[in-house]
Order: structure tokens, then sequence, then C-alpha cells
């Protein structure tokens, strides 16, 4: 099969696309971004181009049209890294379907899990999956924040967009707050940064980090799961702006058991929306009633999700056999055991704090992945930089805002 990959974006996630297609086809993927970023920029599996205002939609549909028009007489798949690009791909559908091949979920779809507010306040009462319990505040208000719930929370922007285009000091991804007093610092904080969206306010599901899983599913065009993970995370980043970010995790392991009716929770939510290409499910075991949480769920491909491919699926092959090939495909859970880890063995030493699931992800160190890292991309300055890379992580954990508690 002789197609052109086309990815939006140049973060770790566009990489480890990249490295798919590679993998499998021995092929550069073309890449478009607004700048440079050392995984893909340094790279020489890709040919990448940069327009400043990529972000603009108008400027957004001129380079797609320019990049057909140069390439128009190859089948070209398209696929993002990010959720800005996604809404501009889902939202110009008409546009773009005969010139690329893509499989992003309808906008109303998007629109409602990008934004937390509307994924919680859609959700929160459904019959298939369970969400911590959640109040919004705006920071357009300049009441306090009232509610019931015990300390710690959680408080995070339901407006990610947004949020990530502003910058301030003392900026996270998201807040653990201690008591009312803090609360009330990180609201302010917040708002002076210039953040004018909804905040969400959610209970802390107690458990350190083996709590969390990852749930990647894999839905063809006709909105049906063909391919599905649960992953256990044994340690999330604890730098300020990447908390959120599994670190460790194992593919086809679960201490807590149920497995089967997590699968089939996620499936059934999947496909009772509607939902086509990638999503990835973040997880959290809550050992209070024993239920898997749904914490959020992201209209993509994980900055993680690579684990697929060693696990049996190559992400850009199953595009290919289901957009362009238009095979029939079955479902499969992807069960086989596959570890994950960014970060360096000593890290998973001194930080997992499960010990069965830290014993269990050293005996599968040799065997492990790390997406960022392919013996077949390797040059002198791209390794030097992974090195350093692999040594900031113990400044990042010894000093992590996040602490594994």
């Amino acid at each position: 099969m002789d197609f052109t990959l086309l990815i939006v974006g140049a973060d770790a996630n566009a990489y480890y696309m990249a490295r798919c297609y590679h993998e499998r086809y021995n092929k550069k993927a073309f890449l478009i971004a607004t700048k440079p970023i050392w995984f893909t920029s340094l790279s020489e599996i890709v040919d990448i181009k940069y327009y400043e205002n990529l972000w603009e939609e108008r400027e957004f549909l001129r380079v797609l049209d320019e990049f057909y028009e140069n390439h128009k007489n190859e089948k070209i798949l398209l696929v993002s890294s990010t959720e800005n690009y996604i809404t501009m791909i889902s939202k110009n559908k008409e546009k773009l379907e005969g010139k690329y091949y893509f499989n992003y979920p309808k906008g109303e779809i998007i629109d409602i899990i990008v934004n937390k507010e509307l994924f919680y306040k859609e959700y929160d009462n459904n019959s298939i999956i369970s969400i911590p319990k959640t109040i919004y505040y705006s920071c357009l208000d300049d009441e306090e924040v009232k509610h019931d719930f015990m300390y710690p929370i959680i408080v995070k922007p339901a407006d990610v967009v947004p949020y990530r285009q502003i910058d301030f000091e003392g900026k996270k991804k998201i807040y653990k707050v201690e008591d009312e007093q803090e609360l009330n610092e990180v609201i302010h904080c917040i708002k002076k940064g210039g953040y004018k969206s909804t905040l969400i306010i959610q209970e802390y599901v107690p458990g350190d980090d083996s709590h969390l899983f990852d749930s990647v599913i894999y839905s063809d065009k006709n909105g049906k799961v063909k391919r599905i993970t649960l992953a256990q995370i044994g340690l999330q980043e604890h730098k300020y702006d990447l908390v959120g970010n599994a670190a460790v995790m194992i593919n086809g392991y679960n201490q807590f058991g149920n497995t089967e009716e997590v699968l089939n929770m996620v499936k059934k939510f999947a496909e009772s929306i509607g939902y086509t290409g990638f999503a990835e499910f973040d997880l959290k075991y809550d050992s209070r009633d024993k239920i898997f949480k749904v914490l959020e769920i992201n209209p993509r491909q994980g900055r993680s999700s690579y684990y697929l491919t060693p696990a049996g699926c190559n992400l850009i092959e199953i595009l290919a056999r289901d957009l362009i090939e238009n095979e029939k495909l079955k479902y499969e859970y992807l069960d086989k055991e596959v570890m994950l880890s960014f970060v360096p063995k000593k890290i998973i030493k001194n930080y997992i704090v499960n010990e069965e699931y830290k014993e269990k992800a050293l005996s599968l160190w040799k065997s492990h992945v790390n997406p960022i890292k392919y013996s077949k991309d390797s040059s002198l300055k791209r390794n030097y930089t992974l090195l350093r890379k692999d040594l900031r992580y113990f400044k990042d954990y010894k000093e992590g805002y996040w602490k594994n508690k």
C-alpha cells in the first residue's frame, strides 16, 4: 500500500506517529507546525515545514490546499497531534474530503469532549460511565467558590484551548489544592493570568499514580470500536506543566481486576455517542466504591499511545487499512504486556510507591519502549538531547509539584 502521511503538529505525539509510519513503511512523514520543537526538529524521519499562523483556520486551510496541490497524485493520510487542529479538520470535513483521508468524530462531539465543562455536564448522569463529583466556577465571577468536597480537591481549566495560549507565573496543567486558602490563591492566580472561562472544581479520587489507567480505542469510520487497550500507569509526570501525562505504564496489566467490565464500559460509551477515530480515556480506580472513574477523554491518540504499536496495532497502519483499503476490521482487545517508559530505570526504582507494580515494571525493563527513542533516528545531536532529558528527570521528580501519594 502506497500513501503519503501528513502530520499536523511537532510534539512528542507527532513524532511517534511519524515513527509508526517509518517503522511500517520505511518512509518519511511530512509535518507542518507553527514552530520547531526538538522532538521533531532534530529528527531525520520527518520532512517538516513551519507556518507561524497555522493556528488560524484560514491559514490552516491554505497550507492544506497548497500541500494537496503538490501531492494531488498521491493518497494522503492526514493526522493531527492536538485538539486545535482536529477541531479545524472536523469543522472543514466537506472541504477536505476527496483530498485527504482522515478519521475524526463530528464537530459537536469534539466540542463537548474538548471543553471539560460541557463534557462533565453532558455525561455526568449517564448510565455508562462514572465521573468524579464536579462543580463549576466562572472566572468572570467575583464570588468565592462554594463546595462541600473534602480536601484535597482538583482544579483545572474547562476550556484547554484558550488556557494553552496564555502564560503566567504559577501556571499548572492541573492543581491539587490542599485547603480553602490555597483554593482562593489558585483561582486568583489563574484569573490574573488572563484565563476568563470556566474552572472545574472536582473531588480528588484517592490513590497513588498506580490507580491511574489509560484506555485507547480505535473506532472505524462507521463508529464501531475495532481496537481497545487497558494500561495501568505506575508513574505520571510530576513537573507542574506535565502532570496528567503518563511516564510509566504497562499495557495488559491490571492489579485491581474488572478488566472486561472496564473495556465494555469504554467500548459501549464510544459507540453510544457515534465516536470515530482514536480516543484516549483517562481513568482512575476508586478504591472507595471499586469503580473506574473517567477523568477525561482526549479526541485523539494520547501522548503515550505509541504502546499500541508493539502491542500489535501500528497506529498509522490501522488508519490506512480502514480508510484507504476499506478493510473490514475485526474487534480486538490488545492484551499483550508492553511497558512504556519515558523515564530512566532509577526513577522507577525511586518514585513508584506501589511495590508490586514497581517489581513488575523492573522485570519488564529490558523490553520496554520509549516513544521518542528510535534506533533508526539517532543522530548525535538528538541522542545528546535525549540524554539531557533523561538527566533532567531526576531534578523534575526531586522538585516535583505533584507528589505520588
